[in-house]
């Protein structure tokens, strides 16, 4: 009778607590992808889709954000046919993807826009950081559970809150960005609460290092490692943002270390994360073991047989095609790096000519080498000219706030020369996977002034290179008058904080700057423009230059040939 009781306790005892199990799941991210869904995503699918079959039910797939600009399939959907379903939808909807954060250019493209792309996805959009102003809740989900491989997991949203940076308040009117530390110490305590996951992932749109961009006392942009090192209950961090091709093991507040992992921008590159989890009899976690590589996609083989979605492609092919107008002579975006340029000088008189009675016109090269041929221009050719949907702003500025501007501008953009050998440029010798081709910062904050004839000293340190000598038309310039100064939303929001720390413009006090704003984005009005005018004829003006005459024009050659050693 003993033996058969204990036969029988034995075997309970087996039924309720199995042997211990090892399980594997791979996590595959995507983020910043900027509109590049019919050429980078399909080819991505084909790779996710052979893991798939490896790995059935074992696989997510996530996107860190920033999806509806940057390619002009994004573009058209978002503003030309705004009533099929979203092209950028329908191709993470046909990839599966099983969640998404938001990211600021997604917010950018404004409410009509990001709020008919979240409904028509067929996945979460998460950020628990987006928060509806009137309710104090988040505007989107905060966080999604996922059951895949017989692993729980919790992903946690977030996004950068720097957004009132960037982007006018009317694209976002309604909603507040929390700071991504103080969101993650709030929302993980819940998500252990109420869910009991086995794992806790952050699938952020933010960068990791804080000191490449943005720190004000309410903002900071990048918090990928402040939330590591400074929140417990984290397992993994997938986040986009800095298009940076980055994998890094943090260490944390518990003493551990946490993979945070983030891939380049426009479909480059992948990250693939490997995860394994270890449970005991009573099926409790026991261990784990999270491992990530950078995949470049460019050895990915695609079907290429098989067009997704012809008609999409047709009908933005046929919309790129629609003749703008004739240029009489090429500009080249390179030579904005070293000079007055006609590249950027159209730029400063189609600014001029749609402002409201500007005097002075700040722009930057956005793409950092298109070209424009001479001849008949097409659509195509304009999101060269101008890569961002960006407003035309008309400002109020003093003429200290300009010169302060400017020397912010070119204390970014030119080495301080203590000889005639020194790089003229300011430069940097690790490329960032060539992201900054070489410079140490980003070239689209690297405004030059039109209306004002000025110099560059580049042998005068930071904050005193910059001389302006007279407005164009040869009337002095004064540091005490009020000037009107067109430049684009992004810039007149305190993008690149060449108006906040540079001209020391509060960033409360900028909306108040504002005299006059464009309608639409100022790529749309360049276009309808150069249509009424039929012919554009790009000069230089020829209203600054680096100097001391001794040194520059040397240093200026050998830079060229390391930025553009190609002719």
């Amino acid at each position: 009778m003993g033996t058969t009781l204990a036969f029988i306790l034995n075997m309970i005892s087996c039924t309720n607590h199995p042997k211990s199990e090892n399980l594997h799941l791979r996590i595959i991210h995507t983020s910043d992808v900027h509109g590049h869904v019919l050429d980078a995503l399909p080819r991505i699918a084909a790779y996710v889709e052979a893991v798939r079959r490896e790995m059935p039910d074992a696989v997510i797939l996530t996107d860190g954000g920033d999806d509806l600009q940057g390619h002009p399939a994004a573009y058209y959907y978002n503003f030309v046919d705004t009533t099929s379903t979203h092209i950028v939808a329908e191709v993470m909807n046909r990839m599966g993807y099983d969640v998404a954060t938001i990211g600021n250019h997604d917010i950018e493209a404004g409410h009509a826009v990001f709020d008919r792309w979240i409904r028509e996805c067929r996945f979460p959009v998460i950020g628990a950081n987006v928060v509806d102003s009137l309710t104090g809740d988040p505007y989107l989900t905060p966080y999604i559970i996922i059951e895949r491989a017989g692993v729980r997991m919790a992903i946690l949203g977030l996004i950068t809150p720097a957004i009132p940076n960037w982007v006018p308040q009317a694209q976002w009117s309604g909603l507040y960005f929390e700071d991504m530390v103080s969101a993650a110490r709030k929302w993980i305590p819940i998500i252990q609460q109420r869910e009991q996951p086995d794992l806790i992932i952050g699938l952020f749109h933010s960068g990791i290092d804080a000191e490449m961009g943005i720190q004000t006392a309410d903002y900071c942009e990048n918090e990928v490692r402040q939330v590591a090192q400074q929140v417990s209950g984290l397992d993994l961090i997938l986040y986009g943002h800095d298009h940076r091709r980055h994998l890094e093991y943090v260490p944390t507040p518990d003493g551990d270390s946490i993979l945070c992992i983030g891939p380049t921008s426009t479909g480059a590159c992948l990250c693939e994360v490997d995860i394994d989890i270890q449970r005991d009899r009573k099926g409790r976690v026991v261990g784990r073991t999270i491992q990530g590589h950078l995949l470049d996609t460019s050895a990915i083989e695609a079907d290429s047989s098989q067009v997704w979605y012809p008609e999409a492609v047709a009908a933005v092919q046929a919309y790129m095609q629609e003749e703008v107008g004739v240029f009489t002579s090429a500009v080249h975006e390179r030579e904005a790096f070293f000079g007055s340029s006609a590249f950027i000088d159209l730029i400063h008189d189609l600014q001029f000519q749609l402002s409201s009675g500007a005097q002075i016109s700040f722009a930057a090269p956005l793409s950092f080498d298109a070209t424009i041929q001479a001849g008949m221009t097409h659509v195509s050719d304009m999101f060269a000219l101008y890569k961002y949907e960006n407003l035309l702003y008309t400002m109020r500025l003093s003429g200290r706030e300009v010169r302060d501007f400017l020397e912010m501008s070119y204390d970014l953009w030119a080495n301080t020369m203590q000889g005639p050998d020194d790089h003229i440029l300011l430069l940097d010798s690790v490329l960032d996977g060539g992201r900054r081709l070489g410079l140490k910062n980003m070239a689209f904050n690297f405004d030059s002034a039109a209306g004002i004839r000025y110099l560059v000293d580049v042998s005068k340190p930071n904050g005193q290179k910059v001389t302006i000598l007279s407005m164009e038309d040869g009337t002095p310039f004064d540091l005490q008058q009020e000037y009107l100064v067109a430049m684009n939303s992004y810039r007149g929001y305190g993008g690149g904080e060449l108006l906040t720390k540079g001209a020391g413009i509060p960033l409360e006090e900028l909306p108040k700057r504002i005299v006059a704003s464009t309608s639409h984005d100022l790529r749309y009005h360049i276009i309808e423009h150069i249509r009424q005018q039929q012919r554009v004829s790009p000069h230089t003006r020829n209203n600054w230059r680096f100097i001391p005459d001794e040194w520059a024009p040397a240093a200026l050659a050998r830079d060229r040939a390391i930025l553009f050693p190609k002719k």
